[in-house]
């Protein structure tokens, strides 16, 4: 499993809102890289775009050398808010992608290993209000990686819950990441999510957003929240936030 990622030259407006402007990133096989930036300057556009769901745009993305025109399974993509469907069981919203693909039968024992790799054993037959918020989080999760997905795209995925049951996936969905070896792009507002996270942090500026900065985490895992070196990334990040748009230098790396 690959999972290269090349973005050149994006720019994306909608009617006369500029949003993205000549925006070009490289996102390494099985990396975590999380998107941060001012609300409104395009990162949920930008997530959108890899996974085929937007497609008029100017530039090109690249996934493993071939470029990205429609959606497809080599992408799984996890929302803000659940979004499952009300009427189906855990086990149903799972299984949706590969019944909709016509290749459950082959792919059905699938369904109960992802389910089991979530935590969400014994509640198979769970609808989503019969669970909490975290087990429907982790239900979406599943649903987006059962097709075995090069890539999963993460759209601020953990912002509707509490801080506990937040940090608690956080550490899930980093396990999940390990064990498959995927690579994983996350939209985040959460400047200590994205330093606990990732790989990377790419800060994007106001729009019409372009790449303030590309900061490497050099930090291992499992990380500590309260450690000095993990202060002084989130600093440095808030600083480049708080000035976004008067840098010049296209990338800032400690």
């Amino acid at each position: 499993m690959l999972g290269n990622i090349e973005i050149n030259n994006v720019n994306k407006s909608f009617d006369e809102v500029h949003v993205l402007n000549d925006f070009s990133l490289n996102i390494e096989p099985g990396s975590f890289v999380s998107l941060i930036g001012p609300s409104g300057c395009g990162k949920s556009t930008l997530l959108r775009i890899i996974g085929g769901l937007e497609k008029q745009y100017e530039g090109s993305v690249f996934l493993d050398g071939e470029r990205i025109t429609k959606a497809g399974s080599d992408r799984g993509f996890a929302f803000q808010g659940s979004n499952l469907f009300p009427w189906l069981t855990v086990q149903g919203n799972v299984a949706f992608g590969l019944k909709a693909r016509k290749i459950y039968k082959k792919r059905k024992n699938d369904v109960a290993d992802i389910i089991k790799l979530v935590g969400l054993q014994g509640f198979e037959n769970s609808f989503p209000h019969q669970i909490s918020g975290g087990m429907q989080q982790r239900a979406s999760l599943a649903r987006a990686l059962v097709g075995h997905p090069k890539v999963l795209l993460l759209d601020e995925p953990l912002g509707a819950l509490d801080a506990f049951t937040r940090m608690n996936l956080q550490d899930e969905i980093l396990r999940i990441k390990n064990e498959n070896n995927m690579t994983m792009l996350m939209v985040t507002h959460d400047v200590d999510e994205a330093i606990y996270m990732s790989d990377k942090v790419v800060v994007m500026s106001a729009r019409p957003s372009r790449v303030e900065a590309v900061i490497d985490i050099k930090l291992p895992h499992p990380r500590v929240r309260i450690q000095d070196s993990f202060a002084l990334y989130r600093n440095k990040i808030l600083e480049i936030l708080n000035f976004g748009g008067q840098l010049h230098e296209a990338e800032y790396n400690i």
